[in-house]
């Protein structure tokens, strides 16, 4: 039953760390057009922060903390499909770490970055969780 538990508990990070990808390069967009030291700009820092600190990092961390317990529990660590996701979810890791370094920029008042840069970006999130749950549904291999 433990088990169920924390898978249930690991879908719910993972919807919440998607919505935080998903949402963050959407606020970047904006941010792009706000000019540097308004009001604007400076509640686009504001939600960012938030938004990573408060939401995406947690569920990050929770995500993957029960993800390699259930790994471990479920004895799926030799499963070939499992390599081919745990693969994704670096990469979203480390497009995470993209975004960390982009608010960064952000917040210093340094983004060089046309909107345009921003909106490709919030692209790869989705196109990696495709991939991520074509692998956990249908275990291709």
């Amino acid at each position: 039953m433990l088990y169920l538990w924390l898978k249930a508990l690991h879908v719910i990070a993972i919807i919440a760390w998607m919505a935080g990808m998903l949402y963050l390069p959407r606020l970047f967009v904006y941010h792009c057009d706000a000019p540097k030291g308004s009001i604007q700009s400076e509640t686009f820092k504001i939600m960012e922060r938030r938004l990573l600190k408060a939401i995406i990092n947690p569920a990050m961390i929770a995500t993957w903390l029960i993800g390699l317990y259930l790994v471990w529990d479920g004895g799926w660590y030799l499963s070939g499909w499992l390599h081919a996701k745990v693969a994704l979810v670096v990469i979203m890791s480390a497009v995470h770490g993209v975004y960390v370094r982009r608010l960064k920029e952000f917040a210093a008042d340094k983004n060089t970055r046309p909107a345009k840069y921003y909106r490709i970006l919030n692209e790869v999130p989705t196109v990696l969780m495709i991939g991520i749950v074509i692998l956990v549904i249908v275990k291709p291999f």
